[in-house]
């Protein structure tokens, strides 16, 4: 849980602000992020419907109104988003297709709407693979645990 929210270290997601996590899984980095940042829109999307309806059982019984669930593939999601995150769902330059339209075109944050992907490891064949302009952020400069010593948030601004 920790991991998911190496992203809030990055940016402060704002009041009605939309968030599309992308093959959300269990729930991450979405449920952390919602809880931490309950005036932003959270919508979690995984192909899996098994995940999908773990993901809608903890929102509710946790009482989280801005988290929406569905069975769904990233390109269906419904709507524009300000931001999208993942937490290492596929490499780079397959992921970007999948959300490179579903971004508002209007940016309210300080950082421009765009992708936070959490990804580990050495990712520079990843980055060059994809050709796309990435900014790194290092979460080992945020947590002092081994775990985050290859841990990153890779930002992509959304296409204009």
């Amino acid at each position: 849980m920790l991991h998911s929210l190496g992203i809030a270290k990055i940016i402060q997601f704002l009041p009605d602000e939309r968030v599309l996590d992308v093959g959300t899984g269990g729930g991450f980095p979405g449920i952390p992020l919602a809880i931490l940042f309950p005036d932003t829109q959270f919508f979690l999307a995984d192909s899996i419907g098994k995940k999908i309806k773990v993901v809608n059982e903890v929102a509710k019984a946790i009482g989280l109104n801005n988290v929406t669930g569905e069975h769904i593939r990233a390109e269906q999601a419904p709507g524009k988003f300000d931001f999208v995150v993942s937490r290492a769902v596929t490499q780079l330059k397959d992921f970007y297709p999948w959300v490179k339209n579903k971004f508002a075109q209007q940016s309210k944050n300080k950082l421009q709407n765009g992708i936070l992907y959490l990804k580990g490891g050495d990712l520079q064949q990843e980055i060059a693979e994809s050709k796309l302009a990435v900014k790194q952020f290092y979460l080992k400069d945020h947590f002092n645990e081994e775990f985050f010593e290859t841990k990153q948030v890779i930002y992509i601004k959304a296409p204009r």
